[in-house]
């Protein structure tokens, strides 16, 4: 994917207007490429994109990483990083991201590489990192799957001592009291029946098969949906406590860098910025659509959806404080196991359980699925856009293509699976969701904001809205946005703390495997800017301006100015099933 000086877009300012030979290859190239742009296919309505979008961004994230890092973060210290990213960072980066997909008309690599050539890798590291992200995501929903299976039996298996894998001897019905030696009847359901968890990842243990058939349902659930083109109340005593405990901060930790590391991570995650999701969903919007408008709801609709969340949990954990005499601070645990240890404690407390732990698990599923249909078919458009007439000259239908890309995921999923396969997924989610999103996140705001510039970004938006953003949205690409997120860059590397699972720290290896991981996608834009500079020729500086020089046609107008392109809507190619 070169880009040579040749292709260079001089700035009006810039411009020769003397009289110029015609070329008449630029013109038939420029034909070709309005009529590509032409038939690409587009929504079959507004609502449809929100809806895709939204489902996109309301996922597990929601549900689990939200509450859980209110809990570890102070509880409502936490809300004011989150709150202040989601207006400085999130909104702004959306309406970004929505921008130059649906000018461009391209997926990530593409766009960000007419954007900023220089920074080009960011494309192809926003694929890379989603695809990693599908390979452990989708063990949530493995898990989802088997507590969805296992709540449908007379009783519910985690509400128990009396079974065969419980540890009798420091088990508790309901969540221990003050002898910090016993385990809660769900803690151990999760620990040693779902998990059969070994003592850290020097110990892999074997393949739990269980969850390995389980596994397979989830990719072949994917596969299915992608291949397809899927176009009671009441009072819960001690939920103050819990809501308090909520809202309430604890100034402390405000202070300390890993609480804003984890506010923007949890802002990138839920929103799918610098996944490349955002930008390839809006590639497929009509040139004229009100992406402000859009990525307003998209915004709103995530934030409440996690406070809301962020509300039930701490009700539910009030709650069970109250039932077992437990301080609020004694009741969650570590990482996933909040959805799986915490709502199935709470589920079994309900009346008429038979019915709302499979509804409840069933949403789970929902929720992690529309959110893995879209990061899995990031991978699948980029292959199909960058290498398509050779991928199918050897795999014959696109149907196979997809079959290829799920049983990759399926296979890098197979280590999550294992008995010690906690600490894995603990390790990776650490690693992609925090530590390689974090960085991607800042390199994208250098290139699209800065390099490209916020003028550009406004003249884009003017040509497809009829007016320029307003001074917040300036404001915030040109200064609030990079300075906060670099800060926080500087911050994290300066104070880095090891991962850890619960009470176990990883070992040095298994801490050089996750940077290994991080790598694996930012490695790309270092690439990405070599190769660009090398392909250019002069001097080095010279070789650095071109390379900053944006390739995208400032002057595009709407290529569909009056028929709405209906006959090859977006829903028939893309993935429906996430709206």
């Amino acid at each position: 994917m070169e880009v040579s000086a040749e292709n260079v877009k001089i700035p009006p300012e810039e411009k020769d207007y003397a009289l110029r030979p015609l070329d008449i290859n630029a013109i038939s190239e420029k034909k070709k490429t309005l009529d590509a742009e032409t038939q690409r296919p587009t929504w079959s309505g507004r609502l449809e994109f929100i809806l895709a979008s939204v489902g996109y961004a309301v996922g597990l994230g929601n549900i689990w990483r939200f509450p859980y890092l209110c809990y570890s973060s102070g509880g409502g210290a936490f809300m004011i990083p989150y709150l202040t990213m989601v207006l400085l960072c999130g909104m702004p980066l959306v309406f970004m991201e929505f921008s130059i997909g649906q000018y461009t008309r391209l997926g990530p690599v593409h766009a960000l590489a007419k954007i900023c050539p220089l920074l080009k890798g960011i494309g192809l590291a926003t694929v890379v990192i989603s695809f990693v992200f599908s390979t452990y995501y989708n063990v949530l929903i493995t898990w989802a799957l088997f507590y969805f299976f296992n709540s449908f039996g007379a009783t519910l298996p985690w509400n128990s001592c009396n079974n065969t894998w419980n540890a009798v001897g420091n088990c508790s019905s309901g969540f221990p009291g003050n002898t910090t030696h016993l385990q809660s009847a769900s803690q151990q359901f999760f620990d040693h029946r779902l998990l059969q968890k070994t003592s850290g990842i020097e110990d892999v243990g074997g393949v739990r098969w269980e969850l390995f058939g389980y596994l397979i349902l989830a990719w072949v659930i994917v596969y299915l949906c992608i291949f397809k083109g899927v176009k009671s109340t009441g009072k819960l005593p001690g939920a103050k406590n819990g809501i308090l405990y909520f809202v309430t901060p604890v100034w402390g930790k405000l202070f300390k860098v890993k609480v804003w590391v984890n506010a923007a991570a949890q802002v990138f995650n839920s929103l799918g910025i610098a996944f490349g999701s955002m930008i390839s969903m809006a590639s497929y919007n009509k040139f004229n659509n009100n992406i402000l408008r859009d990525a307003l709801i998209v915004s709103f609709t995530n934030s409440f959806t996690s406070i809301l969340a962020g509300f039930v949990i701490f009700s539910a954990i009030g709650y069970m404080a109250h039932i077992h005499n437990l301080p609020v601070d004694n009741i969650a645990t570590d990482g996933p196991g909040l959805v799986f240890v915490v709502y199935p404690e709470v589920l079994s407390t309900m009346p008429v359980f038979r019915l709302w732990a499979p509804l409840f698990f069933f949403m789970l599923l929902c929720l992690g699925l529309d959110s893995q249909f879209a990061t899995v078919e990031v991978a699948i458009t980029f292959i199909k856009d960058e290498f398509g007439p050779q991928v199918l000259r050897f795999l014959k239908r696109e149907e196979l293509l997809t079959l290829a890309v799920c049983i990759v995921g399926f296979v890098l999923g197979i280590p999550h699976v294992t008995k010690g396969g906690i600490y894995v997924f603990q390790l990776m989610d650490q690693y992609t969701a925090v530590v390689s999103l974090v960085f991607l996140a800042f390199f994208e705001i250098v290139a699209v904001c800065w390099i490209f510039g916020v003028p550009r970004i406004c003249l884009l938006v003017k040509k497809m809205q009829g007016k320029t953003p307003n001074i917040y949205f300036r404001l915030c690409w040109l200064l609030l946005c990079p300075l906060l997120v670099l800060c926080i860059l500087i911050s994290s590397i300066v104070q880095y703390t090891p991962a850890h699972y619960e009470n176990y720290t990883y070992p040095r290896w298994a801490e050089v495997v996750g940077w290994g991981v991080s790598l694996v996608s930012i490695v790309w834009i270092p690439l990405g800017a070599i190769q660009e500079i090398y392909s250019h020729k002069g001097s080095l500086l010279q070789r650095l301006k071109i390379s900053m020089m944006p390739t995208v046609d400032l002057d595009t107008e709407d290529p569909l100015p009056e028929k709405e392109n209906l006959d090859n809507p977006a829903s028939e190619t893309l993935l429906t099933s996430v709206a």
